[in-house]
């Protein structure tokens, strides 16, 4: 692997950290000043916090990749394609701002959306991949990826020009749409978007390349930084902004870091979670029915729609349980995709 050294990943990953922590802190107190906000109604009482938290996750991850630009031109001679670099700060940014286009819709009544009534109303359901698209266009526009691809338990097909007109640009529409359909818990879309880097970080270093070890570990890095502030009694929601910004975040890495079989592995619970929210035309609430003892219970009884439903019909659990159980089906997942990696069947 043409590592150039190991400090052009761990400085701008702990950049990346920082500048996370220290935008979450401000962007706070500036959303819920501009009536940016959504509600938490997994608490006794419905709690009013600032959403779009992924705005400050995002800017985390442009300050990773410009570090190291900015090093490139002054500091050392760049391994890694600037050019690309650049490209992917473009996509992040831009479909981050349609997240945030989507969070910005608050209504000051309760509006239906996904099966409840909610203050947040967001853009429509058919406006969503139509404008996602867009973050997929700095990719497109540089060829990303490679001509032959491997599929699990398919094999390698040559898709030519076909992967970056026609395959990326689906890929960041579906993976950034169904991210965005987990969730609705505290620390629930962080945790495991973290793990998933984690695997990412891992899989580049072993088998991947440099510049999938790079943004993995840049991507990791802002999801660290976030996740204290969304862990249970949370004071953000992530929002819109954070699950596109992270969809479009891994899939520049399975792309550019030659994971894209791995990825497919790891995205297995977003993949099934699609599924499940199309069986009812994705007007479904992930949110449970609390309980007086804090656990919650299935809104919708025995039939499931979603992967929390499933995990609130195995027991009563609270909000921190859903998490964890949740999370841990994305580390059997991430283990899995290891497993079959060395069985040579990725």
């Amino acid at each position: 692997m043409p590592y150039h050294s190991f400090e052009t990943i761990i400085l701008p990953s702990f950049l990346a950290f920082v500048i996370t922590i220290i935008g979450t802190e401000f962007i706070m107190v500036y959303l819920k000043g501009a009536g940016i906000i959504a509600e938490d109604r997994n608490k006794s009482k419905p709690v009013i916090l600032p959403s779009s938290g992924g705005v400050a996750v995002a800017f985390g991850l442009i300050v990773g990749i410009l570090s190291y630009t900015f090093g490139g031109s002054f500091l050392f001679v760049p391994v890694l394609d600037v050019e690309k670099l650049l490209s992917i700060a473009l996509s992040i940014v831009l479909i981050t701002f349609v997240g945030f286009l989507d969070d910005v819709n608050v209504k000051s009544h309760r509006v239906a959306s996904t099966g409840i009534k909610d203050i947040r109303q967001g853009l429509r359901q058919w406006q969503k991949p139509l404008l996602t698209f867009v973050g997929a266009l700095p990719l497109m526009a540089i060829n990303a990826g490679v001509e032959v691809v491997f599929v699990p338990f398919i094999g390698r097909i040559a898709l030519g020009i076909f992967y970056p007109l026609l395959v990326l640009p689906i890929a960041i529409i579906f993976v950034s749409n169904s991210f965005n359909l987990l969730g609705g818990f505290d620390g629930l879309q962080p945790s495991m978007g973290a793990i998933a880097a984690l695997g990412l970080v891992i899989y580049s270093f072993f088998y991947g390349n440099y510049m999938g070890l790079f943004l993995s570990s840049i991507l990791l890095a802002s999801l660290l930084g976030f996740i204290p502030f969304n862990t249970y009694r949370a004071k953000i929601i992530p929002g819109d902004s954070f699950t596109y910004a992270v969809g479009a975040s891994l899939v520049a890495v399975m792309v550019m870091g030659n994971a894209e079989a791995f990825g497919i592995i790891i995205f297995v619970p977003w993949i099934l979670e699609f599924f499940l929210h199309l069986r009812r035309r994705f007007k479904v609430s992930d949110l449970g029915i609390r309980q007086k003892d804090g656990t919650f219970k299935a809104p919708y009884g025995r039939k499931i729609y979603s992967l929390t439903h499933a995990v609130m019909n195995l027991k009563p659990m609270r909000e921190k349980d859903i998490t964890r159980y949740l999370s841990a089906v994305e580390v059997m997942f991430v283990l899995l995709g290891f497993g079959l990696k060395l069985a040579g069947l990725l």
